[in-house]
């Protein structure tokens, strides 16, 4: 099962954006993306690949999810 984490790019050099998940800033490999990734995109993050690129709802809507499970605290 995989479990993929929503978070912001808040910054990207080569083919590796820096993406702040839950206060925390994480590397992510954006080069398996078909999409362009800019500053200010929300990814799926799982093991340190991104593995899709949503809007800024989708991200808030899967934090919710995780909040109400118990997962964490965003």
């Amino acid at each position: 099962m995989c479990v993929a984490i929503p978070g912001e790019v808040i910054e990207i050099e080569g083919n590796t954006a820096r993406v702040e998940v839950s206060g925390s800033v994480v590397p992510a490999r954006i080069d398996l993306l078909s999409e362009d990734v800019e500053v200010g995109d929300y990814l799926l993050v799982h093991a340190g690949f991104a593995i899709n690129k949503v809007d800024k709802q989708e991200a808030e809507e899967v934090r919710a999810l995780w909040a109400e499970l118990g997962g964490a605290s965003w």
